[in-house]
Formats: structure tokens, C-alpha cells, sequence
């Protein structure tokens, strides 16, 4: 296994189209790295320029100790997993996952011991005579693993490999995934543009734009310290709060004012919103985070804001409650599921100001991280 290292890769389609710009990225041997993002932010051309499969624009690519930019895809010594699994359909489970090997002239005995080791790995010891067309969606990606097991490259290539499965199949693969990565001790570029993939698979997550990094760190860091909003907003489910109000001065310290709501901000929001009083900012809260007052961890708080109940999505264990709060600002927030709310029913709800964040207007960027958060976001 080896470590990846892109420096400065851009990436521009015939017609001026800019799809990976300045990118730079050090991928650690043994890395299990995501890239995700939405639709069309280049993650997946990202990965093609690592495999080899789109020339690079300008910059770097190294796979271990040697610059790949010429060299070509079959001999990268990468393996790649892809969304529709392209097995061929006239082959069986273990003439599929042999092909690759037999075409370097592997010895027979090599082939057979090592496909065999990846269908005992992947629980697909009993498919091996079976073709494509007579496997679930699920045991189709075992085999399209499989084919890239038994290569034993330096790295793993998946792009967006659980996108055709079905919900619940998904968080199986998710959590086989996840297992495989453990036992093989692999490095792996996976690209989704699912959060929960992300978050569960991932240690470290790189949040893409319009073709430039936003943000990487592990998962738990870009949740909890994202470094503007787009990433605040893009990780989450339900989407982070946004509403935009003023800072203003309130008994000796500062509140956000929303229409006719003053939230105060702690000591520490008011530290760092300073610069900002008497100006426009949008202030974001996780639904989780915006609670009943006077429940659970919101029982005895201060900072009520009046809100009137719209929507609620009972899911079991929660509900999702969709607010209407001060001048009609959409608020959604998590509750327990046995917190009793009704349709059009008044509420005071709560923010949890201590995981409160706070964004500057104009460029996105979150100016309520301070300079602990700032490393814990990177």
C-alpha cells in the first residue's frame, strides 16, 4: 500500500469548463479519504485523474514514491470500484474477479488462491459459478470489491460505488466497507455525494465546491467546526438553520436581533462577533440543537424565541418539527419523540447557543470558530 499526493491538480474541460481547480491533497498510507460533495463539483473527475482515466490540466500526482501524470492507467497499481459495477455479463463471479490477473499472466495457482481469499473475505464463496445477471444488487458490488481485491494494489479507487442499492442494503455495504478497510489495512479515495457515507466511512472528509477543496478534517471536526457555510449547510440531516439578523449591543454585551427576537450571544460568540456589531450576519443552529424550553437539557434556559409549530414528521425515535419563528423565519428542529407538539400550536423554542455559529455576509465564512476550533476544523 502507498500514500497519494496530488499538488496544485487543476482540471479544464474543452469550452473553458473548470472542473478541479488547485487541488492539493496528502493522502497517508493505510488513509481511508472521502471526497464529497455535490453534483458537479469535480470529486469524481478528481478520482479519474488518479486512475488515470482524464489527463491533468496542470499539477502533480505521485501514487507512493513515483509521479503517475504519463504513466498509464493499467500501470498505476491502482484498483477502482465504480457505480455500476461493469462486470461482464458473459462471464461467471470468478472468471470476472480473475480477469484482471489472468491478463498480467498470472500463474493459474496465484489466480485461483487469491480469488478465492477475496470471495471468503467478501462471503461470496457460493456465487463463484454464478453470472452477473443472476446475483442481488448487493452481491454485484461483492464482486466488483472482489475484482479489485485480488488485484493487491496500492490503492483503492471507489466512485460512488453504493449509489445503485437500496437503502438498508446501502448501510450493510456501508458497515462491509468499513470492515474491509480494517482487515486489508488499505488506502482508499472513495467519492459519494451521500453526507451519510461520509461521515461513516471517512477518516478524513474533503468537502468540494465548484471544483476547489472547502474543507478537510475528519468527519466529526467538519460537523462540528465547518469553516463556512456551504460546508455547515451541505453536512447534516436535516439541513443546518440559517436565518440572518444584526449584532447589537444588549446590557453590556450582544445580542442577534431577528425581527423582533434579541438572542443574546455568550461570552464567546460576543468575543468574536465583535467586529461585527451593528451589521448584518447569518447566524446558523443544527436542528438538533434548537430544543422544547423548559426539556431535557433546555429545562431553566434563557433565550426563548416564540415560534408556531407548521410540520411535524414523527420518525420513531424523533420527530422532525418545522417551525415558523420570528417574522416567519423557517426553523426545523429535532425533539424527542414523546415531546407532545400539534400543528399551529404555539412553542418556545430554544437555541443552544454554545453550538451556535455565526457567518459573515459576504463570504460565507464562519466567524464564530476560534482559534482551537480553527484546528480541530483542519
Amino acid at each position: 500500500m502507498a500514500n497519494v499526493a496530488l499538488e496544485h491538480v487543476s482540471k479544464m474541460f474543452p469550452g473553458g469548463v473548470q472542473a478541479v481547480e488547485d487541488f492539493t491533497l496528502d493522502i497517508e498510507n493505510q488513509e481511508f479519504i472521502v471526497l464529497v460533495g455535490p453534483s458537479g463539483c469535480g470529486k469524481s473527475t478528481t478520482l479519474r485523474m488518479v486512475a488515470g482515466l482524464e489527463e491533468t490540466t496542470s499539477g502533480t500526482i505521485r501514487i507512493g514514491d513515483r509521479v503517475v501524470n504519463d504513466v498509464p492507467p493499467k500501470d498505476r497499481d491502482i484498483a477502482m470500484v465504480f457505480q455500476n459495477y461493469a462486470l461482464y455479463p458473459h462471464m461467471t463471479v470468478y472468471k470476472n474477479m480473475a480477469f484482471g490477473l489472468k491478463l498480467r499472466r498470472f500463474p493459474k495457482a496465484e489466480i485461483d488462491k487469491r480469488v478465492k481469499e477475496a470471495a471468503k473475505i467478501l462471503g461470496i464463496e457460493d456465487l463463484l459459478e454464478r453470472k452477473p445477471k443472476a446475483l442481488s444488487g448487493g452481491q454485484r458490488q461483492r464482486v466488483a470489491v472482489g475484482r479489485a481485491i485480488v488485484r493487491q494494489p496500492q490503492a483503492f479507487l471507489f466512485d460512488e460505488p453504493l449509489s445503485n442499492l437500496d437503502a438498508k442494503l446501502r448501510v450493510e455495504m456501508r458497515a462491509e466497507l468499513k470492515r474491509l478497510h480494517r482487515r486489508l489495512q488499505t488506502t482508499v479515495i472513495y467519492v459519494t455525494h451521500d453526507q451519510a457515507e461520509a461521515m461513516t466511512l471517512g477518516d478524513r472528509v474533503v468537502v468540494m465546491k465548484d471544483g476547489r477543496i472547502q474543507q478537510v478534517a475528519p468527519p466529526l471536526a467538519v460537523y462540528d467546526y465547518p469553516v463556512n457555510q456551504f460546508v455547515a449547510g451541505f453536512l447534516g440531516t436535516p439541513a443546518m438553520n440559517f436565518a440572518t439578523g444584526r449584532i447589537a449591543p444588549l446590557n453590556g454585551g450582544l445580542a442577534f436581533e431577528m425581527g423582533p427576537a434579541r438572542i443574546r450571544l455568550t461570552e464567546r460568540l460576543a468575543a468574536c462577533a465583535k467586529g461585527y456589531a451593528g451589521k448584518d450576519v447569518t447566524m446558523g443552529v443544527r436542528p438538533e440543537d434548537i430544543g422544547y424550553a423548559g426539556t431535557g437539557k433546555f429545562a431553566g434556559v434563557e433565550n426563548i424565541m416564540p415560534a408556531t409549530v407548521r410540520v411535524v414528521e414523527p420518525l420513531g425515535d424523533e420527530q422532525i418539527v418545522h417551525l415558523a419563528g420570528p417574522a416567519d423565519a423557517p426553523l426545523v428542529c429535532k425533539l424527542d419523540a414523546h415531546v407532545k407538539v400539534d400543528v399551529d400550536q404555539r412553542m418556545d423554542a430554544h437555541l443552544d447557543m454554545n453550538r451556535v455559529h455565526l457567518f459573515d455576509r459576504q463570504t460565507g465564512e464562519n466567524i464564530s470558530l476560534e482559534p482551537e476550533h480553527v484546528a480541530h476544523a483542519s
